[in-house]
C-alpha cells in the first residue's frame, strides 16, 4: 500500500460525499436487506421470547437451548444451511431465491431470530410478572398487555433490536453464500469490504467501513441517551 492513510481517507470521504453510485448502491442493498430481515423477524421473535420467559410448557427447555445454540453458530454455517434450502434441489429451490436479495433476507432472518428471541427472553425474565397480571386483571387484551410490558422494557428491548440489527448488517458468510456478491444487486457492505480489500481498493473499503463506524457511534449515543432517561424512573 503506497498511499498514505490521509490520502486514503480523503478518497473515502470523496466517494461518500460525491454520492458515488457504486458505493451508495452497496449501502442501499445492505440497509434494505437487513431492515427487511429485522422487520419480518421482529414481532414473532419478541412474542416467542415473551412466551419462553413467562410460561412453563412442554418443550420449553428444548426450545430455549436450541435458540441459545443457534446464536453461537457461525454465520457461514447458517449461510450453508440457507444455501442448501435454496439450491435447485433443495426444499425451497422452486422459489429461485439463490443469489437474490430474497435469499439474503431469508439467511439474515435465520441469524437475527435467535438473537432477538434470546435477548427478549432475558428482558422479559427481568420484569415483575405482576405487571403482566395487573394489565390482564384490568381487562387489557393479550396484545395490549404485551404492549404494556414492552413499554416498561423499551430500553432492553431496544438494545436487543440493535444487537440483532448489528449482527445481520455486519455478517459476511451468509450474504456471500446465498447472495453471491453481485454488484447493484446483492453486494452489501461486509461483502464489498472483503472484496475491495482483497483487490487492494482500500479507499472504497474504508468508505464503507466509515458508514458502519458512523452508524455504530450514532446508535450507541442514542441508546446511551435513552438509558439515561430511563434510569431516574427506575430509581
Amino acid at each position: 500500500m503506497n498511499e498514505g492513510w490521509l490520502a486514503l481517507l480523503q478518497q473515502a470521504f470523496s466517494l461518500l460525499l460525491s454520492l458515488d453510485p457504486d458505493v451508495w448502491s452497496i449501502i442501499s442493498v445492505s440497509f434494505s436487506v437487513s431492515f427487511a430481515a429485522l422487520l419480518i423477524t421482529l414481532i414473532p421473535s419478541i412474542v416467542l421470547g415473551f412466551l419462553l420467559a413467562s410460561y412453563q410448557f412442554p418443550g420449553r427447555w428444548f426450545v430455549t437451548n436450541i435458540v441459545q445454540t443457534l446464536q453461537s453458530i457461525p454465520t457461514v454455517v447458517i449461510g450453508l444451511l440457507a444455501y442448501l434450502l435454496l439450491t435447485r434441489n433443495g426444499p425451497m429451490g422452486d422459489l429461485r431465491w439463490l443469489f437474490t436479495q430474497q435469499g439474503m433476507i431469508l439467511g439474515q432472518m435465520m441469524i437475527c431470530a435467535p438473537v432477538l428471541i434470546a435477548l427478549s427472553q432475558a428482558a422479559f425474565s427481568s420484569i415483575d410478572r405482576r405487571a403482566w397480571e395487573t394489565a390482564r386483571t384490568l381487562g387489557a387484551s393479550w396484545q395490549r398487555a404485551i404492549w404494556t410490558v414492552c413499554r416498561e422494557l423499551r430500553v432492553p428491548l431496544l438494545l436487543a433490536i440493535i444487537a440483532s440489527f448489528s449482527r445481520i448488517l455486519t455478517e459476511v458468510g451468509c450474504s456471500m453464500m446465498v447472495g453471491g456478491n453481485i454488484l447493484h444487486h446483492t453486494r452489501n457492505i461486509p461483502t464489498a469490504i472483503a472484496l475491495e480489500t482483497s483487490k487492494g481498493d482500500f479507499a472504497q473499503a474504508i468508505a464503507l467501513g466509515l458508514v458502519l463506524l458512523i452508524l455504530a457511534i450514532v446508535i450507541n449515543f442514542a441508546v446511551g441517551s435513552l438509558r439515561g432517561k430511563a434510569m431516574p424512573r427506575s430509581q
